[in-house]
């Protein structure tokens, strides 16, 4: 009998980034998760873990902010690049990389670094909203709310970073999604997306959406899953900048990520969003390490 696969190694990569946001608190989102025990809940799943430590960055104070439809977008560029270089390297080595938010904005590096090693990929994108705005079209101008539509390479030649390639993604699924600006909605027909809403989950049951939406990203040169926790309902998970009700539940959180494991499609994982001071006793952060656990294979029995 052949031995049991031995799982990939872990590598954590904190990215406490806040300037995409529009409020203050994501930047110590990865040390809610790590003190959530999340090292000792991935090598519980009999995987090694090595944890690269946090990118630096900036706080608003200190820098300018530029242009006000796209607001610190040259420094969030630029903590993107290092969170490439990092995942990049990870995953040469044959590691998972984990990358812990931070605002969703971090996610261009993430997809960046893969698609520099791999190719321009897919991605499962786990959220209540579409983050596929561009500075033409943000009501706020914060990028946390543009980072799909800049990994598409649609977001503007602003966007486009040296340390990796644009576009970073080929195709995506949305799914949770129960909030899109108007700009999105127009945007999302022109790319080679699916919108899974809540409302498609609560008809369709979640398990069915979301092995539609893993069906979709498969076959790519690699697939991302990007997890913002705004996705589950602030019933859950309160510790979030955007909330928005109607999420999906507690359950159906984890059977989304159960899935993703089951499907043996995942490459890379972000886990963003993450507010300790909205959170209460952090039981976001705790809920972000339960979810990451079932991503990457933990199981009632």
């Amino acid at each position: 009998m052949d031995a049991p696969e031995t799982p990939r190694a872990v590598a954590v990569i904190g990215a406490g980034l806040d300037l995409g946001a529009g409020r203050r608190g994501v930047d110590m989102g990865p040390s809610a998760i790590r003190y959530a025990d999340l090292e000792a809940r991935i090598r519980a799943l009999g995987r090694d873990v090595e944890d690269r430590g946090d990118i630096p960055s900036p706080v608003p104070e200190a820098i300018g902010e530029g242009e006000p439809d796209a607001r610190y977008l040259a420094a969030i560029l630029h903590a993107c690049e290092r969170v490439a270089a990092l995942v990049g390297e990870a995953d040469r080595q044959g590691l998972l990389p984990l990358v812990l938010g931070g605002d969703h904005s971090i996610a261009m590096g993430t997809l960046g670094g893969m698609a520099e090693t791999r190719g321009p990929g897919a991605v499962l994108w786990i959220d209540a909203h579409g983050d596929l705005n561009r500075p033409s079209t943000s009501p706020t101008g914060n990028v946390h709310g543009m980072p799909l539509a800049a990994a598409f390479g649609v977001a503007g030649d602003a966007f486009a970073a040296a340390a990796y390639p644009t576009p970073s993604v080929e195709r995506a699924a949305l799914v949770g999604v129960r909030s899109l600006d108007p700009g999105e909605r127009a945007l999302v027909k022109e790319l080679d997306a699916r919108v899974f809403t809540m409302s498609e989950i609560d008809r369709r049951g979640a398990d069915e959406v979301v092995e539609e939406a893993l069906a979709f990203v498969s076959g790519a040169a690699f697939v991302h899953v990007s997890l913002d926790l705004d996705a589950v309902d602030p019933m859950f998970a309160p510790g979030v900048g955007t909330p928005v009700r109607g999420g999906l539940s507690y359950r159906e959180a984890h059977l989304a990520l159960e899935l993703v494991s089951e499907s043996g499609l995942l490459d890379s994982l972000d886990v963003v969003e993450v507010n300790p001071i909205l959170d209460r006793e952090n039981a976001t952060g705790t809920l972000a390490v339960e979810l990451v656990a079932s991503a990457l294979g933990a199981r009632i029995l």
